[in-house]
């Protein structure tokens, strides 16, 4: 079986072994490309220079001034099983994979890794995207649930894989969005197990579908036939928060869980731009569910890959898959509020060679108003970003795309932005907005097929602009400025922050931009979030192996950027084998909780019960033994 024999494979290159993208330039070529265009690649670099290219005020903060910001010491890579942060901080684990969450959940089995009913009643797996909200004194902690880890939750097995239908119903009950009551207990922050709060949603749960693919016939199924209400949300990779106190899950890597019994099923071009496969990524959860069986229901795999809206206050509420803000591995959302009272969300498409988007809502923000329509009507935009440093945002609407209807723009939009010759991206990320003034950023993690190959729908991955490297290991951090500060404008300049790399091992451009030196060294930068101040903390979830190209990078990290003068300084070390990722404040700012997901994913991690315990991703709580406010 192929998930048997690719069991160790990332989701891309899961993708990418049962579809091949066609390689179309030989790398020498390549190469010679990016040695010739290394003077304009300085140009696009915004560290060192005296003030942003198109004529955004000077830094103004020196190196020296910058270093006093910061407030601690750096931390060294390391490649420990555990928690490394600065001294003078201390952490604990607030919660973690299998913790109960209400009055009649079963405690974790070691040794079972406990079964479907015991999983849907306590915290789920793998926790990703996450964010606080208070309510009445009270603190409701959501976070994602991205997937599970075969070899963990099902390491009872021989095989490694579910073995019976109990087993693949508790992989699906381990994935979600968990919603629980946190507080301080006996001195560390932990769950409120029972509280009327707590919720757990599932690939099963109901989920209202809106927006302008609601009733669209590719959205109907036997079991709705009127396309208005999906079962299930999974994979939620990073999330957003609305002005008015909702939470957005962002469903990502949807498709490995669809496959067919019938073997002459031939997918449409449309779904294997998704990577829609007869062949699953090793869940089975067809055995137990037909809407998973492309060759039994062809439209169940339309309804995944949209943001979710969760009320975290009101447990009877039904979640809504905002169909407006599009379909595509989204990654995160974030959330701003235009200068005109427009609500803006800016996502990323995380897959190799795909695109950065933005929605612009009809409607306007009201505080204290009815703001529940805001996600449901507005305009669909995808960016392009052009040599010069400058960059447009290209409405996907049926007259730029020629497509038939608002409607199947929502549901095909990676064919919507394809059309309009939108800008391929090195695996975009999380976005981040600055608090402090109108600038986002976005994480480019890699992209191995940069110059190599083109994306999946046949679009080329030309080394140019924000893309600067070939066959990309290391990522990079793009910043861009609306024109005149204007979240609506159609119009942006842009540079690169940083680039990630190793100037120990290498001495050309994938030693990395200016800022990056041997004591902060980072590759596959993923993860990324503003603090009230306007510190950027960077999460990253890439090579873990201290050797060769990235030799002296340790474990995946955690660090701080100061974007006025663009030093780097690393917080936080995860332990062996994780990703770090997910980062949300307590309401006083002195307590920083992060996610630590995957710890132990090849299998040589105990963290964080450390003997002999399964690993279990988990959420820790960091804060400054002086009690003062971090960032």
């Amino acid at each position: 079986m192929l998930q048997a024999q690719h069991h160790d494979l990332s989701f891309d290159d899961f993708d990418e072994c049962i579809s091949p993208r066609p390689e179309y330039s030989g790398f020498d070529n390549v190469v010679e490309s990016a040695i010739s265009r290394r003077g304009f690649l300085q140009g696009i670099l915004s560290v060192g220079a005296a003030s942003f290219v198109t004529g955004i005020a000077p830094y103004g903060v020196s190196m020296a001034k910058a270093s006093d910001r910061f407030g601690f010491n750096a931390v060294a890579a390391n490649s420990l099983d555990t928690i490394t942060v600065p001294e003078g901080y201390k952490w604990h684990v607030m919660a973690k994979w299998g913790d109960v969450l209400f009055d009649d959940s079963i405690p974790f089995d070691e040794i079972s890794r406990g079964d479907a009913q015991s999983q849907e009643l306590s915290l789920g797996d793998n926790n990703d995207g996450m964010d606080l909200f208070v309510k009445d004194g009270r603190n409701i902690f959501v976070v994602n649930n991205e997937y599970v880890n075969r070899s963990v939750i099902f390491g009872n097995r021989e095989t490694g894989l579910p073995e019976t239908d109990d087993d693949v119903l508790k992989g699906k009950m381990g994935r979600g969005v968990t919603v629980m009551e946190v507080a301080r207990l006996k001195g560390n922050w932990q769950i409120v197990v029972g509280s009327d709060y707590n919720r757990r949603m599932t690939p099963d749960t109901p989920i209202e579908i809106t927006g302008p693919a609601r009733g669209h016939e590719l959205l109907k199924t036997s079991l709705d036939v009127d396309g208005i209400l999906a079962q299930g949300t999974w994979n939620n990779c990073g999330n957003g928060r609305t002005p008015w106190g909702t939470y957005l899950a962002c469903e990502e890597n949807f498709n490995g869980y669809f496959s067919a019994s019938d073997a002459s099923y031939e997918q449409t071009a449309e779904q294997k731009r998704y990577g829609i496969s007869n062949e699953d990524w090793g869940y089975a959860w067809a055995r137990i569910d037909d809407r998973f069986d492309l060759s039994k229901e062809p439209n169940e795999c339309h309804r995944a890959g949209y943001v979710v809206e969760i009320d975290p206050f009101n447990p009877t509420s039904t979640p809504k898959k905002r169909t407006a803000l599009g379909r595509f591995k989204h990654e995160n959302a974030e959330v701003v509020i235009a200068g005109n009272g427009q609500i803006v969300v800016y996502m990323g498409d995380d897959e190799r060679g795909e695109f950065i988007y933005k929605y612009v809502s009809d409607g306007k923000f009201s505080s204290g108003g009815d703001n529940s329509g805001l996600l449901e009507e507005g305009k669909l935009y995808v960016a392009k970003f052009n040599d010069d440093q400058s960059g447009e945002w290209i409405e996907l609407n049926p007259e730029t795309t020629g497509m038939q209807s608002q409607a199947e723009i929502c549901i095909y939009t990676r064919q919507a932005a394809s059309k309009v010759g939108a800008t391929t991206m090195d695996r975009p990320e999380w976005v981040a907005s600055n608090p402090n003034k109108p600038e986002l950023y976005c994480a480019l993690t890699n992209n191995k097929n940069r110059g190599i190959k083109p994306n999946n729908g046949g679009d080329d991955t030309p080394v140019s602009g924000p893309n600067p490297r070939p066959a990309n290991k290391y990522g990079q951090i793009v910043r861009w400025i609306p024109a005149n500060g204007d979240h609506v404008s159609d119009k942006f300049s842009w540079d690169l922050f940083l680039l990630a790399g190793n100037p120990d091992v290498h001495k050309d451009d994938k030693a990395g931009s200016t800022n990056i030196t041997p004591a902060n060294m980072f590759n596959s930068p993923d993860g990324i979030s503003f603090d009230n101040n306007g510190f950027l903390w960077i999460q990253t979830d890439g090579k873990y192996s201290n050797e060769g190209d990235f030799e002296g990078m340790g474990n995946n990290q955690m660090l701080v950027a100061d974007t006025q003068s663009g030093e780097i300084r690393r917080f936080l070390v995860g332990p062996k084998e994780c990703e770090v990722t997910g980062a949300t404040w307590s309401a006083d700012g002195r307590t920083m909780f992060v996610g630590i997901q995957h710890p132990g994913e090849d299998g040589n991690s105990h963290w964080p019960d450390g003997g002999t315990s399964v690993p279990k991703s988990a959420i820790i709580a960091i804060e400054r033994e002086d009690g003062g406010i971090i960032g």
